[in-house]
């Protein structure tokens, strides 16, 4: 089974923008002027496009909020969430 690709959806403050980045990369994915347009129905999805990946979804406090596989069925088994 292939690995899911990681992203992190954090604020950055230089920016004032919400950034989709690639864990591994560090490259920028997509930027966003919310978070709530970041995490609206169907936005992270498409911004990972067909082979999908996990997001960590930060707070503004740089904590982390939740996490989201896409698509759903590569969530691993013995996950809590």
């Amino acid at each position: 089974m292939n690995r899911l690709k990681k992203y992190t959806l954090g604020y950055n403050g230089h920016k004032e923008k919400w950034v989709l980045k690639s864990d591994k990369t560090n490259q920028t994915i997509k930027t966003f002027d919310t978070k709530e347009q970041a995490t609206a129905g169907g936005v992270l999805k498409k911004s990972l496009g067909n082979n999908g990946g996990s997001v960590k979804i930060k707070k503004l406090d740089d904590k982390y909020q939740e996490e989201r596989t896409f698509p759903r069925k590569k969530d691993p088994k013995k996950s809590k969430g």
